[in-house]
């Protein structure tokens, strides 16, 4: 088969025509021969087995029975008839039932009752009775026979494709089965013999019929591993060949000196004492910034586990070296308490620290300029308003970026052009990511966890309680306002939901007012929507301490340091996800008092929402609970949206393929070690699939 047959447009497929083949592009993005061998099953039925009648029991989930279909009646009034069939084997006998299409098939099968059948569906059990509500009915042929004793792929499809077009699953796989057995059906390799020969890999060609109608359970097996390592194979090629690149060819300023700046700060100024974890991340980065390649590192720790004191400390070397620095945040907020931190961290030091946000005004920028230009000013702090072309540096060494998956690439590129030679990059995580997910996302950087929290840091107290709770809730509440403490209530809402049975900030706020009265109690609010004057003011009272509680909404999830908030009171609490939960914990346990985070929720509980609580409540370990979210939500939606692309993957699971992850990472590792440029003979299938994956951020294990 030539190469360009599996490029054919797939309106020439047989069965497919102009109007099934808009549908399939519009609702799958199938547009070619190649893209439906690659739409892969998302799970199988087990058809391996058939039952008897007396063996079927209510709870199981499918069952498959081969006899005969007899008493074929229409029941109940004309608009509302359905249909009902007797099976009987030579065991027993249960009842068919449609109630869709009805009269069709009855007519149908009044023609058909003297075939033998094979019947498949979920059995239920009504007034002592087993029936079958809409089975899969076959007539038993060689065919059918075959069939039924598999695998069975099970397509995702939607409601346009089913209704206007027939393609349930059985209709796509009917679509993909002739194209499989076409008489040049051909599939080129895309791994090298020796991989292949070491994990004693199914050929692609094979795999790609396996994955589609497999043999048995073992083959399935097989195949699986297959693709699956692929993918994430050529992922990890593409990232390691471009840290490679990177490592090779991009020069970076060489930092050799430790002086005044930073062994200042260290030996007089340091709030606490370092752990030996923050000892290692700031040893490596120095190493990094030292070796005259640029650094591109990922700086990973738990909450409040002293990730901007490490990244300070980074700055004040590329100060002693001469240059100047930044930190990028994603918000305001967030601009403003890094700013706040590291100008209270920095006092008396006689470093000039800027800041620029969107709000800045002109005479506030103008000076700034100035400062940057002369190198006057040592650090800046800002939001996306420091890409920003008229924002240019003396000399910029080193690049901070916090929470940098809410950049895009190309605004990432416009920092590293501040300067001729492109800075050093220390990019921030605030979120534990999972391995996996570091890996694939990040898998081209470095990686530095911190992962021991600062001494004398005592665990948050986690408890879930049930709206039905919230008078002794208000009553902790007020026993810590009594101790000079205060406390965070962050609602998942701003507005009222018609859809949504959770209680809204400002019912909520109006709740706390009436429940927490002034003049005995001070209540702040604060939300996305006010304006920014405002929002800052209402905060400052807060951080002032002249509030006793602070109703939110997630706007506090990151930015706001007040040491003397004890106690997080998330209400609606399953509306979170589990990272973003954790984060807001995070906003307490910041001072020597105990703390404390209080989950609220209805009764009316998901299995995976309890498990979101029941995971709060047990762990304060943010890498675990990353781990557990991880497995909950998917990779897509834990990276954000800017990198969705990168996680778009055809069969691989992040969450589950771990280990062949692991296995693809050190072979493309290894192979690059030997062969940087893939010029190698026997990597030349290797290097063809690598060249043609290069252009796509999605689907990395194309069909050749």
């Amino acid at each position: 088969m030539q190469k360009d047959y599996l490029d054919t447009n797939i309106e020439f497929l047989k069965g497919v025509g102009t109007q099934r083949a808009d549908l399939l592009k519009k609702e799958l993005n199938i547009y070619s021969f190649k893209d439906l061998l690659q739409f892969y099953p998302y799970r199988y039925v087990d058809k391996t087995k058939f039952y008897k009648v007396k063996e079927v029991i209510s709870d199981q989930a499918f069952v498959q029975l081969r006899g005969k279909i007899s008493n074929v009646q229409l029941q109940g009034e004309k608009r509302k008839q359905r249909c009902v069939a007797t099976f009987t084997d030579d065991t027993g006998k249960l009842e068919l039932i449609w109630f869709q299409g009805a009269k069709w098939i009855s007519e149908s099968l009044r023609t058909q009752l003297s075939n033998e059948f094979v019947v498949f569906g979920k059995p239920s059990e009504f007034n002592g009775k087993f029936n079958i509500a809409h089975p899969e009915i076959d007539i038993v042929s060689d065919e059918n026979t075959t069939l039924a004793r598999s695998l069975q792929a099970v397509y995702n499809s939607t409601e346009h494709l089913k209704l206007r077009a027939g393609l349930d699953s059985k209709g796509i796989a009917k679509l993909i089965r002739p194209l499989l057995s076409a008489p040049n059906f051909r599939v080129e390799e895309t791994l090298s013999a020796d991989i292949i020969s070491r994990y004693q890999m199914l050929s692609k060609a094979e795999a790609v019929k396996q994955i589609h109608f497999p043999q048995n359970a073992e083959m399935l097996r097989k195949t699986e591993f297959r693709l699956k390592f692929e993918e994430l194979f050529f992922i990890q090629l593409k990232l390691l060949k471009q840290k490679g690149l990177r490592d090779t060819t991009t020069k970076g300023y060489v930092f050799s000196t430790v002086g005044d700046y930073f062994n200042n700060f260290y030996a007089n100024h340091l709030p606490f004492q370092l752990t030996n974890a923050q000892k290692r991340v700031i040893k490596e980065i120095r190493i990094d910034m030292g070796s005259g390649r640029q650094m591109n590192r990922l700086l990973q720790g738990d909450v409040g586990s002293g990730k901007t004191l490490v990244a300070l400390l980074n700055m004040l070397i590329a100060m002693d070296n001469g240059f100047q620095t930044c930190l990028m945040a994603p918000t305001e907020i967030l601009a403003n308490q890094h700013y706040q931190t590291i100008t209270e961290l920095l006092y008396g030091q006689n470093i000039v620290v800027g800041i620029l946000t969107g709000s800045k005004k002109t005479k506030h920028r103008r000076v700034l300029h100035e400062q940057l230009q002369s190198g006057e000013m040592h650090i800046l702090i800002g939001t996306h308003a420091l890409l920003e072309d008229e924002v240019q540096f003396k000399n910029l060494g080193l690049v901070v970026i916090d929470e940098q998956h809410r950049f895009g690439v190309a605004q990432r590129a416009k920092m590293w052009a501040k300067n001729i030679q492109p800075p050093h990059v220390l990019i921030m995580s605030a979120t534990p990511i999972p391995r996996t997910l570091a890996m694939t996302l990040y898998g081209d950087l470095d990686v530095s966890t911190i992962d021991e929290m600062p001494p004398g840091r005592k665990a948050i107290q986690t408890v879930h309680r049930f709206d039905t709770h919230r008078d002794r809730v208000f009553g902790f509440m007020r026993e810590q306002i009594a101790l000079g403490r205060q406390i965070y209530v962050v609602y998942p809402l701003i507005k009222e939901s018609e859809t949504m049975d959770y209680k809204d900030l400002m019912d909520g706020y109006e709740s706390i007012v009436r429940a927490f009265p002034m003049p005995k109690y001070n209540v702040s609010i604060v939300h996305g929507k006010m304006k920014a004057d405002a929002k800052d003011y209402e905060m400052q009272r807060f951080v002032k301490g002249e509030t006793n509680i602070m109703v939110a909404t997630t706007v506090i999830e990151v930015g706001v340091n007040v040491p003397n908030a004890s106690v997080m009171v998330i209400e609606s609490a399953e509306r979170f996800g589990l990272s973003q939960l954790h984060q807001l914990r995070g906003r307490v346990g910041r001072g020597v008092e105990q703390s404390y985070c209080i989950l609220m929720t209805s009764f009316k509980l998901s299995a995976e929402g309890r498990l979101r609580m029941d995971t709060m409540v047990r762990t304060n370990d943010g890498f675990e609970i990353a781990e557990v979210d991880l497995k909950l939500r998917g990779p897509g939606d834990m990276a954000g949206t800017t990198q969705s692309g990168v996680l778009d993957l055809a069969i691989a699971d992040l969450a589950k393929d771990s280990q062949i992850l692991y296995a693809a990472r050190n072979i493309a590792s290894e192979l690059l070690s030997e062969d940087i440029n893939l010029m190698k003979p026997e990597n030349a299938a290797i290097a063809k699939q690598y060249n043609r994956s290069i252009g796509s951020e999605t689907n990395w294990s194309r069909i050749s």
